[in-house]
């Protein structure tokens, strides 16, 4: 029987190679990526990958998991080692709670609105004598979708609260409405009981701190300056706040539970809900042949929720991890990501190239309802110092939260 004989110069020439190869990985974690797979994997192990933790608001839990995965799919890497992202969803406010009490280390954070970002700057810095977000770089802190603050109502109700649209008094009228004993009777409709407001606990949630914020600028008539003084100096307006706030049974967790809990119960439960526009969209076709029609009525004043991500300034985030965060972000603000959020979530792209009312936008499909693509006629009110907002969280806190 013939045996082979082995070719020692091939062979010790694929040795060679194979330690060379080996050796190059080791000193470059890049040219693995080039390595040829069978031979890679079978004489070392894959590069580790860069974990980017994100501590983030819900409302854009569904847009984030699909996002993800197509960013993964586009096989980002640093220096040959693969992005791995890493979610934890939370409230807003309990987002920077967790970063200040040191239980969480995350490399970004993304609350639902600058509201927090501002009060978390002025925090961090009392706390560690440093900002550990610097929202002036937008390399590193930045907007990745905005949403605005709405008001939701029955209708029929609303007709009969605000006629067409809600004027320029929405939240003194509101409050009138809420308060009188005699609820929907004062309005000639008996039937109705009480007139049933809802909005989100201030302390945990974003939409719910945008509502009160909303009301005080509403009830001192402007759209700026607002000054820690407007809210514990003037006792006119801390009666008017604390009245609107008794009339409410219970504040939710989350904005997305309240809205659902109008669709579901109906005007049994809530006849107006201080809720995101992404989230009434959200809600709008469950809605449908439900309690009559649901309508979207935007303040004469509003807040855009516009979702910042801010990687931190923090002695446990590597430059690599820095690196592969603004790789993440940069996706996220990328054409592909900014559509889906449009069209599928009901987002406002902060890419102004992409039109709102285009086929298959919300928009466009429940304009009828009351949603606006056009809302550049409504002032943003200002956004205050990061102490006039922990001062409106602490009088909520104080007298209120229940």
């Amino acid at each position: 029987m013939h045996t082979p004989k082995i070719n020692w110069f091939l062979f010790v020439l694929f040795s060679v190679a194979a330690v060379g190869v080996l050796i190059a990985a080791m000193i470059s974690p890049s040219i693995r990526t080039l390595a040829y797979a069978p031979l890679r994997e079978a004489i070392m192990p894959p590069p580790e990958p860069i974990v980017v933790s994100i501590l983030y608001s819900t409302e854009k839990e569904a847009w984030l998991n699909e996002a993800i995965i197509n960013f993964e799919n586009t096989n980002a890497a640093i220096d040959g080692h693969p992005i791995k992202i890493e979610l934890e969803k939370m409230g807003s406010w309990e987002i920077t709670a967790a970063v200040l009490d040191g239980t969480h280390k995350p490399v970004i954070i993304s609350p639902a609105s600058s509201l927090q970002i501002a009060a978390f700057q002025d925090a961090s810095t009392l706390q560690f004598g440093t900002s550990l977000v610097n929202p002036a770089d937008s390399s590193i802190c930045r907007p990745v979708v905005t949403t605005p603050l709405v008001l939701v109502a029955w209708k029929e109700r609303a007709d009969v609260l605000w006629g067409s649209q809600p004027g320029k008094s929405i939240w003194r009228d509101l409050h009138d409405a809420l308060t009188d004993p005699q609820g929907w009777a004062a309005y000639n409709h008996p039937e109705w009981g009480y007139v049933k407001f809802g909005h989100t606990d201030p302390l945990k949630s974003n939409s719910g701190f945008m509502t009160i914020l909303l009301m005080t600028y509403g009830y001192h008539n402007k759209t700026s300056d607002l000054n820690a003084s407007d809210i514990l100096s003037n006792d006119k307006y801390q009666t008017w706040f604390l009245e609107t706030e008794a009339s409410i049974g219970q504040f939710e967790y989350s904005t997305g539970p309240l809205m659902e809990k109008m669709v579901v119960y109906g005007p049994s439960t809530f006849d107006i809900v201080a809720v995101y526009e992404a989230t009434a969209i959200e809600q709008a076709e469950n809605a449908v042949g439900r309690y009559g029609e649901l309508r979207v009525y935007y303040p004469p004043a509003t807040l855009l929720s516009d979702h910042p991500f801010c990687v931190l300034n923090a002695d446990w985030v590597t430059p690599q991890q820095t690196q592969a965060a603004k790789l993440f972000m940069d996706y996220l603000t990328s054409k592909p990501a900014q559509e889906l959020a449009l069209l599928k979530y009901g987002f406002r792209p902060v890419d102004s190239s992409i039109p709102l009312e285009q086929t298959g936008s919300p928009f466009d499909q429940y304009a009828a309802n009351g949603f606006r693509a056009d809302i550049s006629g409504i002032p943003d009110v200002e956004i205050p110092a990061g102490n006039v907002l922990n001062t409106l969280r602490d009088f909520w806190s104080r007298n209120v939260s229940r």
